[in-house]
């Protein structure tokens, strides 16, 4: 392995790729610490240390943006309105004819939508942005800190927080752009990975601090075998084989050969994980909005929510996060995965399932062979996303808790697929690549 690194920098235009991903990733973690004009930063490092940040509405999108969130640093949206737009443009594509025209059309068509989602990622941090002043003005953004970490509520000093925030949303978007570009991988998979990546030693210090070497190396070994199952399930997949007929083109024979249709157990990757915690965020951000006047008595629902649907310890919460990420995995996997689609194309070229009839059966085929196939992966991803939460109360970590959730699914499928890439291009100038 070490020599296939080795070989890696040895060679010029790899070495040069390497490097210009390593040096966006150098800019991106810096701008992750930079205060944005206007912000108090020895208010908001002290508010970081005496506050519990664990429990606070944003904290998805603060794993996203490697901590820069709670910091209010320019690049505190991180990559979460990138994320956001993406997934909607997806979707989209259901419900707008002219979206799923554009899709089909090739390179052409895919650069229009990927222009909507930068249009529509800029007016997401536009929205994001104005929502975290709002928050860190009024002191809901870190819950139990006192002190003012905008001292300054003039308009102009909002309107200029709210500029460089958006604006700092742009230039990420641009950065991961460049390195799926001029780098190795994907360029916005990578910064996602980067900024969990960063909160693993603090968490993992957290731990050995508060619980003791006994507790930590227990964790260890829980996260190494959770990561083994991660990796064996996301590189699982249900081949469905494929007979291509033989044609005759001119004077030459066409087809006639075998191959297979990939159906990997989790084709929903970790996108159910994100919309549940979203979903779940909703009824905590109503109560946040909605909580009495000094003096004043709590409203029942206000209290029953605040106690039952804002704790990642609580069964009702465990439960419900569980159930809409099975839910929303077979939502976002009978949007993304079309059986007709891919039964209409293998009868244009002359393919078929051996045993199965083109046209219909073969989409029915197709059809039950991923309704069977998505329940185990929907189950997994349930169980992983449910680790930090039991994490939570058996050794009452934070949610940030290292092995398990959104940050292990997302940290072992980036690096598994940025791997295979460095290979593929390892392979094209040596026979050996980096994988054994």
């Amino acid at each position: 392995m070490l020599s296939a690194f080795g070989r890696a920098f040895r060679t010029p235009d790899l070495r040069r790729k390497l490097l210009f991903t390593l040096g966006i990733i150098t800019i991106f973690r810096l701008g992750a610490f930079i205060p944005s004009p206007g912000v108090n930063y020895q208010n908001v490092q002290q508010c970081l240390n005496t506050g519990d940040t664990s429990q606070g509405i944003y904290q998805l999108v603060n794993l996203f943006s490697g901590g820069a969130l709670l910091q209010v640093s320019v690049f505190a949206l991180g990559i979460m309105p990138y994320i956001t737009a993406s997934i909607i443009v997806q979707l989209l594509r259901v419900v707008i004819p002219r979206f799923q025209q554009l899709y089909e059309e090739g390179a052409s068509g895919q650069s229009k939508l990927t222009q909507y989602t930068r249009y529509l990622t800029i007016a997401l941090g536009l929205l994001n942005a104005t929502t975290l002043v709002s928050l860190a003005r009024s002191g809901q953004l870190l819950p139990g800190c006192n002190l003012p970490i905008i001292p300054d509520e003039s308009i102009m000093t909002t309107i200029l927080i709210i500029i460089t925030l958006t604006a700092g949303t742009g230039l990420i978007m641009w950065m991961g752009e460049l390195v799926t570009e001029k780098g190795v991988g994907n360029g916005m998979s990578l910064l996602i990975f980067t900024s969990i990546a960063a909160s693993f030693p603090g968490s993992l210090g957290s731990i050995w601090e508060s619980k003791g070497p006994g507790t930590f190396f227990t964790v260890l070994a829980v996260g190494l075998l959770t990561v083994a199952l991660v990796v064996f399930v996301e590189q699982s997949q249900r081949r469905v084989p494929v007979q291509y007929a033989k044609r005759m083109i001119g004077r030459r024979t066409v087809g006639g050969t075998s191959t297979y249709i990939p159906i990997k157990v989790n084709m929903a990757g970790v996108v159910p994980v994100i919309f549940a915690s979203s979903m779940l965020y909703l009824p905590g951000l109503i109560s946040q909005f909605n909580q009495p006047a000094p003096g004043e008595q709590m409203a029942p629902w206000v209290e029953w929510i605040n106690n039952n649907l804002t704790r990642g310890d609580h069964p009702i919460y465990m439960a419900l996060y569980f159930a809409m990420i099975v839910f929303f995995t077979y939502f976002y996997v009978a949007i993304t995965f079309n059986p007709e689609e891919v039964s209409d194309n293998m009868k244009k070229y002359g393919g078929f399932i051996p045993g199965i009839r083109a046209g219909k059966p073969t989409a029915d085929y197709l059809q039950y062979v991923l309704s069977r196939i998505t329940l185990p992966g929907a189950l997994y991803l349930g169980f992983v996303a449910l680790i930090p939460l039991v994490a939570l109360v058996l050794i009452n970590a934070n949610q940030n808790f290292p092995f398990g959730g959104t940050s292990i699914l997302i940290m072992v499928g980036v690096g598994l697929e940025t791997v295979k890439q460095i290979d593929a291009q390892l392979q094209q100038r040596h026979y050996e690549g980096l994988l054994r």
